[in-house]
């Protein structure tokens, strides 16, 4: 089968980093479901793996952990899908990414594509989807109220994959006042688009833009990326008993800084239900088919932002030059292996 992934870590800037690869078709484990993989889309964390994970000596390392496609063989413990249904999830972190003509993927982490939407739309979805998901509801338990503090919710980068469907989740979900964060004319008006109250300038003092607002210090916050810089704004702007919620991978991080103020840090990674085969790990299976009807009723809507053409190194490359300059709006899809 076809499939994109690299022998050795190197800068996306060199000719090896990526490359097309023939491989042998994979075998689904009891548990799995194979899939012919139609689309993909590419998240921060394909830049991270790629820079820091070698693979063992003579193998390649397949990346990506989104995709959307069809079922084409089914393992013998599984009991909710059938051949030929239209699937879309975000895998395991500890197992062979998406970017391959086939896949093998625990069907306990799968859920059915939007019927609305398209390969590329749907295949936008899964990781950010279940990220955004159980930090709101999971970690950030977004329905429990702060004492004395209005009910908002401040998203640190709103235009990301994340923010952007934390924003509609948020949104279509809870009541909260919902502020994003975004530095550029365009990303600003993606948040709105998207469904948020407020969109505050992340480039200027955090604690300044929000204050400017007149609605109080939010409660919650969900910061999604440099959150070691923005740190000292938030917990200025925070209220007393808030709580924190990260995803990205700050060098360090003074947690005292929250001590003052009782605030409490919670730290999300989506691949943790299934590196560890949690005793909920059918938790994410089940939210991205709530995902999905929420899609399908109208409610949410992809959050795809460019779409870079077939599966191929080339195009993956481009996918992550723009990942790693940090200016990417929604997420970057890629659909087919070509004839």
């Amino acid at each position: 089968m076809r499939a994109v992934g690299y022998r050795k870590s190197l800068p996306i800037t060199d000719a090896e980093a990526l490359i097309d690869l023939d491989l042998p078709q994979p075998e689904p484990g009891p548990h799995d479901l194979l899939v012919k993989v139609e689309a993909i889309s590419v998240n921060p964390v394909d830049t991270k793996v790629r820079r820091r994970a070698e693979p063992e000596a003579g193998d390649a390392k397949i990346l990506g952990w989104d995709a959307a496609g069809t079922v084409l063989a089914i393992g013998p413990e599984v009991t909710e899908f059938a051949v030929g249904e239209a699937v879309f999830y975000a895998g395991d972190i500890t197992r062979a990414g998406t970017n391959a003509e086939y896949h093998c993927v625990d069907s306990r982490i799968v859920g059915r594509k939007p019927r609305s939407l398209d390969w590329a739309q749907a295949a936008a979805l899964p990781l950010t989807a279940i990220t955004a998901w159980e930090t709101l509801f999971d970690r950030l338990d977004v329905a429990k109220p702060v004492p004395g503090a209005p009910p908002a919710l401040l998203i640190v980068g709103g235009a990301g994959g994340v923010g952007s469907i934390a924003i509609q989740l948020a949104r279509q979900l809870t009541d909260l006042t919902v502020i994003a964060t975004a530095s550029r004319p365009e990303t600003a008006q993606w948040c709105r688009d998207l469904g948020a109250h407020h969109v505050v300038d992340h480039a200027k003092p955090l604690s300044t833009e929000v204050a400017a607002l007149g609605i109080g210090a939010p409660g919650l916050v969900f910061s999604t990326t440099n959150t070691d810089l923005h740190l000292s704004e938030i917990v200025a702007l925070i209220a007393p008993q808030g709580r924190l919620a990260l995803i990205d991978d700050p060098a360090s991080l003074d947690v005292s800084l929250l001590k003052r103020k009782s605030l409490s840090l919670h730290w999300e990674l989506m691949f943790t239900r299934s590196m560890f085969g949690t005793a909920d790990i059918a938790e994410q299976g089940r939210l991205l088919n709530e995902v999905s009807r929420l899609v399908d009723a109208g409610r949410l809507r992809t959050t795809l932002g460019e779409h870079y053409g077939r599966i191929d190194a080339r195009n993956l490359k481009r996918a992550h030059e723009l990942i790693e300059l940090g200016r990417a709006k929604g997420k970057i899809v890629l659909e087919g292996f070509g004839a």
